[in-house]
């Protein structure tokens, strides 16, 4: 088996996760500077390729979102694939290190917090659930 197919197949898979689950994927370093000029709240998905991404970070971006309170805009970046995209996001994270998979609550483009890599590795996707919906009870509106 060829590796870069078999990467490109995971990768594929991973990024149809994501967006059927309705997550914005951002390609660009200037699509990343439009959403972050939109009012209101945006939580940014941190995609990788790593085991945790799939096994816990993905499932929990899905299922978060089924919530009274939720943030007003759903986008991803992919961390390894879409590098330059997913360094123009971390520019916003002021404060926290690079971190992937990680999940960032923006306001009005500034950073609210972050849930980083070493909350979600070792962590069940349900607890990263309960984690991300107590942060969008902390910050969000009813939706």
């Amino acid at each position: 088996m060829d590796f870069n197919l078999f990467m490109n197949d995971v990768v594929d898979a991973a990024r149809k996760d994501i967006k059927e689950a309705g997550y914005e994927e951002l390609h660009t370093p200037e699509s990343v500077d439009e959403v972050m000029k939109r009012q209101g709240s945006t939580l940014v998905m941190v995609n990788s390729t790593c085991g945790c991404a799939g096994g816990v970070a993905r499932p929990a971006a899905a299922n978060a979102i089924h919530y009274d309170k939720r943030p007003e805009h759903l986008v991803t970046v992919f961390a390894g694939q879409d590098r330059e995209a997913t360094e123009k996001a971390r520019e916003y994270f002021e404060g926290y290190p690079p971190s992937s998979p990680s999940f960032a609550l923006l306001k009005d483009g500034k950073i609210v917090t972050m849930l980083e890599r070493h909350e979600i590795e070792g962590y069940s996707a349900v607890d990263v659930i309960g984690k991300l919906q107590h942060v969008f009870d902390e910050h969000c509106e009813e939706i």
